[in-house]
């Protein structure tokens, strides 16, 4: 009888831990106190606004998030994609505590960390991103960007 409890607790808090870890990936949260170059980027970074995309050789979501970010990029003028291999930059995957692949990390245009996403973001998401990091007085609205997510 013991060790059917356990085998119960273990399913529960299995169920608890994937249904937390759902919740969290690509999740776009505010974070701040960092900032980035293009020095240390290794890239030239945009205008408005920078996505840097950390990925790894094997990852599979890495790929689909290089496709959303270029998507965004492509549609919001100004805004450059930077994607860096986070095996070879380890100095900046300790700095800025990236724990797993696809992380994304949105910079406004002096290169101050605004936005974080660990997993796979969603387009809607990375454009709201944005919206936090191109500064208020840019001609293309918070409402602007959001019109455009819902055209893809």
């Amino acid at each position: 009888m013991t060790g059917l409890w356990i085998a119960l607790a273990t399913l529960a808090l299995g169920t608890v831990i994937g249904v937390v870890r759902l919740r969290r990936d690509g999740r776009v949260r505010t974070a701040a106190g960092d900032r980035l170059t293009a020095d240390m980027l290794g890239a030239a970074m945009g205008e408005r606004a920078t996505l840097v995309q950390f990925s790894t050789a094997f990852c599979q979501p890495c790929r689909a998030t290089r496709r959303v970010l270029a998507d965004v990029s492509a549609l919001v003028p100004g805004v450059t994609h930077v994607e860096i291999d986070a095996e070879s930059r380890l100095d900046l995957v300790r700095r800025l505590d990236i724990m797993r692949t696809p992380t994304v990390i949105v910079l406004d245009p002096s290169g101050n960390v605004v936005k974080k996403a660990s997993g796979q973001p969603r387009k809607a998401d990375v454009l709201a991103a944005l919206a936090a990091a191109i500064p208020s007085g840019e001609s293309q609205s918070s409402h602007e960007l959001s019109q455009n997510s819902d055209e893809m």
